[in-house]
């Protein structure tokens, strides 16, 4: 396992990675590394960019994700097992506000459904060119969640992601997490905050820590782009995600 790291010690805690005046902090996945020497020197031309790791397995790409909190992971599908899927899920349910490119060698249907439900931000090809790869990052790091153009793209992926949402009866199951933009924790979240709850109740009756519930709180407010806890609550009940509390 190989794990680099670059830069100056940022952790979790820090500035609001949407705030103009930070610099993106990237984490590099793939096992490959001259693929990953390509992509350092293509995006460290970028001024307000900073590759904090790169990582060529999972179990380094979940070390460094935890390490370095990443505004921004670029993670190849193809990794060895677990894999880049597994590897998607596990790093969205401890670090919910890092967003995750993945990278794939070609148009693959299942892959992009199977992104979409680990909660990817965005699904591109590993021959992309360089400007659009730091166009991406930019608009990923913005708060945008380009994954959907894919599925609009595709008819046949919209149908199986809408009939996966209809078929999930109970919310939580980290096991089987909801398609994007909401993982099931994040919407449990959000039901418990439409009760009335704080973030120590909700931290409480969910088992978690009071700053877990504060970071899937910036996750949830990065992916549906609103500004705050209300906004979000209502967003999601005209979704249909969660219920009308009840009087």
């Amino acid at each position: 396992m190989a794990m680099n790291y670059a830069g100056p010690d940022r952790r979790r805690g820090g500035p609001d990675r949407r705030d103009p005046g930070q610099q993106v902090k990237i984490l590099l996945v793939d096992d490959h590394a001259l693929f990953r020497v390509g992509m350092r020197q293509i995006l460290e031309r970028e001024p307000d960019f900073e590759i904090v790791a790169d990582a060529e397995d999972s179990r380094g790409a979940f070390d460094a994700a935890q390490q370095w909190t990443p505004d921004i992971i670029l993670l190849d599908l193809s990794i060895p097992p677990p894999g880049g899927i597994e590897t998607t899920q596990r790093i969205k349910r401890e670090v919910p506000s890092t967003a995750i490119i993945c990278l794939a060698a070609a148009e693959d249907e299942d892959q992009l459904f199977d992104a979409i439900k680990a909660g990817a931000a965005a699904f591109i090809l590993k021959d992309i060119n360089p400007d659009d790869l730091v166009a991406i990052i930019r608009r990923v790091n913005n708060g945008e969640y380009l994954i959907n153009d894919k599925v609009f793209a595709r008819p046949s992926v919209a149908s199986r992601v809408l009939k996966e949402f209809r078929e999930l009866a109970v919310y939580g199951q980290e096991s089987a997490p909801i398609f994007a933009p909401l993982s099931p924790r994040e919407v449990e979240i959000l039901d418990n905050i439409a009760r009335g709850m704080t973030n120590k109740q909700v931290a409480y009756a969910l088992s978690i820590s009071e700053q877990t519930v504060k970071n899937h709180m910036s996750s949830i407010l990065r992916k549906l782009s609103v500004n705050d806890r209300t906004q979000a609550v209502v967003y999601a009940m005209k979704q249909g995600w969660i219920r009308i509390p009840e009087d």
